[in-house]
């Protein structure tokens, strides 16, 4: 698979959208060397990127990530971070992380120190210097978060500001969403959570399953087609829409 770019200044890079390939990448990091794409494997991946270590907004998100990396894993996703540190400072950060949160991080940290995986992703522009000295404001937009799903593909990405801090309890709303959609042929209503009702999308997307014939369809509309939600048991199904 020929990666998206070999040089943060190549011409190929590209704006990345959801369904775009996503940029694959070697880089250190604190549980060693990784490749992005092998790291991945046959998994879903959580990409999430900081503008500097020991950023108050920016530790209250991994403390968050921290506790909620085993749902994540409940759903065959990995976490990997990155920041515009080096590793050894990314160490630091999280001993922090430990001592507030009182459990440590077990996701890998990438040392984006020379700005290669921030500029690859289009979070920084191609040609911004790479310096020790620079701010979290100089940084300001390496705050995403990009869903990738086991065939590299983009699946979702989030842009937050600086001082926003970021709700991962809607990013697992959205990958337990994602991976419903691609299951079945349905999408999912505003606000959508497991067993409340979602939409027939028949033709919208290649899924791996049909409807149960148990659906329980009500049509309100030729386009609004509601059906309980196919993944749900029986005793969760919540008629809410």
């Amino acid at each position: 698979m020929r990666e998206a770019a070999q040089h943060p200044n190549s011409t190929d890079i590209h704006s990345l959208r959801i369904g775009s390939m996503s940029p694959n990448f070697t880089a250190d990091s604190t549980q060693g060397k990784i490749n992005f794409h092998e790291w991945i494997g046959d998994s879903w991946c959580l990409l999430v990127s900081h503008p500097k270590d020991f950023t108050p907004v920016c530790t209250t998100e991994l403390g968050k990530l921290v506790e909620k990396q085993n749902e994540f894993a409940k759903l065959n996703c990995k976490i990997i971070t990155l920041s515009d540190d080096s590793c050894s400072s990314h160490i630091k950060w999280g001993k922090d992380i430990r001592e507030i949160y009182s459990n440590g991080i077990k996701f890998p940290m990438i040392d984006d120190s020379n700005l290669w995986v921030a500029k690859l992703y289009n979070m920084l522009p191609q040609f911004e210097p790479a310096s020790k000295t620079r701010s979290p404001l100089q940084n300001a937009t390496v705050r995403s978060i990009f869903l990738i799903a086991p065939d590299k593909t983009i699946r979702m990405k989030l842009t937050y500001p600086l001082l926003v801090g970021r709700n991962y309890d809607e990013v697992l709303r959205c990958l337990k969403a994602i991976q419903l959609c691609d299951t079945y042929p349905v999408g999912t209503p505003e606000g959508w959570s497991p067993g409340v009702q979602v939409l027939s999308a028949p033709g919208l997307a290649k899924v791996s399953k049909e409807l149960p014939v148990n659906s329980n369809l009500i049509k309100v509309k030729d386009y609004f087609v509601l059906v309980k939600d196919p993944s749900a048991p029986k005793r969760n199904y919540d008629s809410n829409h």
